[in-house]
């Protein structure tokens, strides 16, 4: 199973729609928020057959998004938010906490529009940046792929434009 993961496109979505023809085929794409309104364009973008998952994000404002979801992917508990209620531009040990609270073991999220990979005895965290603002050294937009095989087994790869 492919998943693309992106989040803080800001509806600056040139480099996604670039991602999404790139990477595809897709099984699925997860945004982390702060999509802006773009939500309603991103089904017209995606190939065939990709499940869209989505949460709202802090700049999201009139959008009708769940602002955090689990989601259960083979033998995993996916924990999605946006991150600004976990202060995760502090630290990630608020959304560490409350991924295992959850019976998570992969947790992601935005907001900081820096990739971050983490990965844990408990749970794996990360963050695919931003493809539109970045804000790491070098500034290069980014996003995640991860990539589930049959047995459960889930790699992840950051990539950069």
């Amino acid at each position: 199973m492919k998943i693309l993961i992106v989040s803080d496109t800001h509806r600056k979505d040139d480099n996604l729609k670039w991602v999404l023809k790139e990477e595809a085929p897709l099984d699925m794409m997860i945004h982390l928020g702060d999509a802006e309104g773009s939500e309603v364009e991103i089904p017209k973008w995606v190939n065939e057959g990709c499940e869209i998952v989505m949460v709202r994000g802090n700049n999201d404002f009139f959008s009708s998004l769940e602002r955090e979801i689990e989601l259960e992917l083979g033998p995993h508990r996916i924990f999605l938010t946006h991150g600004h209620y976990y202060n995760v531009s502090l630290g990630v040990e608020t959304l560490e906490q409350e991924a295992i609270e959850r019976g998570c073991d992969i947790a992601m999220y935005g907001h900081t529009h820096r990739p971050y990979l983490e990965i844990g005895d408990q749970v794996t965290i990360l963050n695919p940046g931003s493809l539109s603002y970045p804000r790491q050294e070098g500034r290069r937009p980014s996003y995640m792929i991860m990539d589930m095989e049959d047995d459960g087994r889930v790699h992840f790869h950051t990539y950069y434009l």
